[in-house]
């Protein structure tokens, strides 16, 4: 059975990818996912810290994307790839909740397992741009 974190992020990664590929209303798709696997209370809390991140900073997360693979903009990326980055970004970029390195090992592994041939390696170059490029995304009111 996979880590709890790692659990996590998978349902989270799958109510993204819900979102973005049949429309569903990505809350209610994570909550039926916590229902069915009977999730530790912290490890659902994790999950909901996770899609909240990534729903509520989309945007700044895009941008971050964006400048770390300029020749792949977000709309060419597969679901998976694209949502995998937003929740590793929206983990040790934006709030420090993991460190660098276990994220993007988290990231890489999720990439192995939901995307293609290719997409560790693009997760993995993308999130080591991203890492060293030690600029925060910037927030309202900060």
């Amino acid at each position: 059975m996979a880590a709890p974190r790692r659990r996590a992020r998978e349902l989270a990664l799958q109510a993204l990818y819900e979102m973005d590929v049949a429309g569903h209303e990505p809350w209610p798709a994570l909550e039926r996912q916590i229902d069915e696997t009977r999730l530790a209370d912290s490890t659902a809390d994790f999950a909901r810290t996770l899609l909240r991140g990534v729903l509520e900073h989309t945007a700044e997360i895009d941008a971050v994307i964006e400048r770390a693979a300029p020749a792949r903009p977000k709309e060419q990326l597969s679901p998976i790839d694209r949502n995998i980055l937003r929740i590793a970004i929206r983990e040790f970029f934006m709030d420090n909740l993991t460190p660098v390195s276990a994220a993007i090992n988290e990231a890489i592994e999720l990439a192995k397992k939901y995307g293609s041939e290719s997409s560790s390696k693009f997760v993995n170059g993308v999130l080591g741009s991203v890492s060293k490029s030690g600029r925060p995304v910037a927030r309202e009111g900060d």
